[in-house]
């Protein structure tokens, strides 16, 4: 693939300086945007999250909706049906590598794990704007018809 930036090798030469996304991330905003063009919180009014890029381009992500209620049993093993959709469609998490190909201009997620199976051993594409410590990307639409937006700063 040409127009990648980072290029893994098995010694993980490359440097934290070479990798543009590198560093630690916390969530600003987990977005939607509606068929009807109407920008709308995906996870509340106020998420959690943090993306986590090391200088090889491995990356470890988490989004969480803030309002999510809890298990009322106070034991996972033990919930209710509303306690695990609220818990799986409250959170997004996944791992694996990310590289940048600057021709698309798109972020390159392959995906190892996540918590949404479906999505493991995939490669995802995903349009983004990377200015200075301000990283958003658009996930692509959804089955329903949303486009999901997700915002970062990187930490210093």
């Amino acid at each position: 693939m040409t127009g990648l930036v980072l290029l893994l090798t098995s010694a993980g030469a490359a440097g934290a300086a070479d990798f543009p996304l590198a560093g630690t991330w916390t969530l600003t905003a987990a977005d939607r945007i509606t068929p009807a063009g109407v920008r709308e919180h995906d996870y509340g009014a106020a998420p959690k999250g943090r993306l986590i890029v090391d200088a090889t381009g491995r990356y470890s992500l988490q989004i969480y909706k803030s309002e999510r209620t809890g298990f009322a049993s106070g034991d996972k093993k033990r919930g209710t049906p509303e306690d695990y959709l609220d818990a799986v469609l409250g959170s997004s998490t996944h791992y694996g590598t990310i590289a940048i190909d600057e021709t698309a201009h798109q972020l390159v997620f392959k995906i190892d794990g996540s918590a949404f199976k479906n999505w493991e051993g995939t490669t995802q594409r995903r349009a983004y704007d990377l200015k200075g410590d301000v990283l958003s990307y658009r996930v692509p639409t959804a089955p329903d018809g949303n486009v999901p937006i997700s915002a970062w700063r990187r930490e210093r």
